[in-house]
């Protein structure tokens, strides 16, 4: 295996959005083990915070900065900040509901699209040109493999990750010939704190049933680690879609659960 290349001083700042837990912070904490200066955004202030020292404690280097990737203008102010940057994770996102295309709320077919695709769009319109001038930039779009197969209960879900799949296909086609390479992470079941409990409304019973039976889900950690390696790749080497599941999960329908 090639060992993990140093980020040059132009292309080491890392932004990753949705830091404040789950895949956002550890993807953070291993970035900025691999050298690179990370700035946490997401909403909650306090958390990334917190973060951010822990992370300036352990030797790294950490900034915070509260930001909602819905608010354009608040991006647009956010990306000023930077003449470069190494590395875009967009991983902002998350799953709301679980309910029937007949009778789901379209209010959370709005927001998860407005933070998953829109988000994801905001970023990294505004931090593009830094990323084209450090010389050797990354955009990350954290997807899912809900944006590559569909299932009951999910369409709303699945049709943001789709659309987060479609930006980063796209981009990459729109953007060759110059120095920034787009990758895409799809990751499978994930168990983390947040995930599913946001996804059914704070309800504890079922977001348990989720991973009910699953000996070994995907852990943050396992996310983080696997964008770490794709971003540490050397700069002519893009991981175009790396689709990341447990080994109990063969597909988003076909899950082996221990009962």
């Amino acid at each position: 295996m090639t060992a993990p290349a140093t980020p040059s001083a132009a292309s080491r700042i890392a932004v990753v959005t949705g830091a404040s837990s789950g895949i956002g912070a550890a993807t953070a904490r291993q970035l900025a083990a691999a050298g690179y200066r990370v700035v946490l955004t997401a909403r909650r202030k306090d958390r990334i915070e917190a973060l951010a020292e822990e992370i300036s404690a352990a030797g790294h280097s950490a900034a915070a900065y509260a930001l909602d990737v819905t608010d354009r203008a608040a991006v647009d102010e956010f990306a000023t900040a930077f003449r470069t940057v190494g590395v875009l994770v967009n991983n902002a996102g998350g799953a709301l509901g679980a309910d029937p295309v007949a009778t789901s709320d379209p209010e959370d077919w709005r927001r998860m699209y407005e933070t998953n695709v829109i988000g994801t769009l905001n970023l990294t319109q505004a931090l593009l040109p830094a990323l084209t001038a450090s010389g050797d930039g990354t955009v990350v779009v954290v997807s899912s493999t809900a944006g590559h197969g569909t299932y009951e209960g999910g369409a709303g879900y699945v049709a943001a990750k789709h659309g987060a799949h479609v930006l980063a296909e796209t981009l990459r086609l729109e953007i060759v010939g110059t120095p920034v390479r787009v990758i895409e992470i799809a990751p499978g079941m994930v168990k983390t704190d947040e995930f599913a409990l946001t996804r059914f409304g704070g309800d504890k019973e079922k977001a348990a049933r989720v991973y009910e039976g699953v000996a070994e889900p995907l852990t943050a950690d396992d996310v983080a680690d696997t964008i770490t390696w794709a971003v540490t790749r050397p700069g002519h080497v893009n991981v175009d879609l790396l689709v990341l599941r447990p080994r109990a999960q063969a597909s988003n329908t076909k899950v082996h659960r221990e009962l």
